[in-house]
């Protein structure tokens, strides 16, 4: 199999799939002497659909819940054949299957201390079943198992801080990143695979489909997201802060008007109110205000 470029062309993501654009840079930074491990999702079953794959790398998926774990599997057998130090380990997965279903798998791998990268794509929902909410659905979303109406705004709990889960096990180093900005995304992964032990990097996806944005807005609609603080940038190794994404920020209804998820939200100043104290609170926790 013709291995270059290591995620290729021709699967069967939607146009537009913030995914795919981002499976493709933390493949081709990670390397080709990598192994991935991937629970089911959407980057699952686009990307392999049988007997086709887009990877040019080994690639394993068995559940939906337990790529941490089978990946733990795959480290330490690495280890056993004295072959470890020549071989990456990445095992990844959606935001349903990260911070929900699989939640128990990561904290495992995470307290074990085992050489491997997580990669969590978080595309804020359960795409490839329907777009129900997730845990990391933020606030105010409108999903089919959060819908907005005439007694409710949608999803009515805050985003789960994964990320901070992690850096709470005392791991070398957990990173936010977005598909917005690739070059920051590629460094975080090249970084990430340099430092030995377990690592988590939680990437934000952007999808037309559960978004419900233009397929050509993928890269604007997730710059949006950092851009107002509703995603925050930041980088810590050992628990100590040592980098985040400076911003003018803007005002977040530029955010949410691009998508069809938060138009009930648009003629509701109240809770559009509530979102932007969960960006400026973001904006103040990291200190990401650029200084004019």
């Amino acid at each position: 199999m013709e291995n270059s470029p290591l995620f290729k062309s021709g699967h069967t993501a939607c146009a537009g799939c913030g995914q795919a654009i981002a499976a493709r840079l933390v493949i081709e930074a990670a390397g080709a002497n990598t192994i991935v491990v991937n629970n089911t999702g959407c980057l699952e079953v686009f990307s392999t659909k049988y007997p086709d794959t887009a990877w040019g790398v080994p690639w394993i998926h068995s559940l939906f819940e337990n790529s941490a774990a089978v990946a733990s599997g795959v480290e330490a057998a690495l280890i056993y054949l004295g072959k470890k130090d020549a071989t990456n380990v990445i095992a990844q997965g959606g935001d349903g299957s990260t911070g929900d279903i699989g939640l128990q798998a990561l904290s495992g791998m995470l307290e074990r201390g085992h050489d491997i990268l997580y990669v969590c794509y978080d595309n804020e929902a359960y795409m490839n079943t329907g777009v129900q909410r997730s845990g990391l659905t933020p606030f105010d979303t409108n999903t089919t198992t959060s819908p907005a109406g005439a007694q409710s705004s949608g999803n009515i709990r805050p985003k789960k801080p994964v990320p901070e889960i992690c850096l709470a096990h005392g791991i070398p180093y957990v990173a936010t990143a977005s598909v917005g900005f690739p070059q920051d995304l590629s460094r975080k992964v090249k970084k990430a695979i340099s430092i030995k032990g377990p690592k988590y990097i939680q990437i934000h996806a952007s999808c037309p489909l559960g978004w419900r944005h233009e397929s050509n807005q993928m890269l604007p609609v997730a710059k949006l997201a950092v851009e107002t603080g509703l995603y925050p940038l930041f980088e810590y190794e050992n628990g100590v802060l040592t980098g985040r994404k400076q911003i003018s920020p803007k005002p977040v209804e530029e955010y949410l008007k691009t998508q069809g998820r938060f138009k009930h939200l648009l003629n509701n100043p109240e809770e559009i109110k509530k979102i932007q104290e969960i960006a400026d609170n973001n904006i103040k926790k990291y200190n990401l205000k650029l200084e004019a």
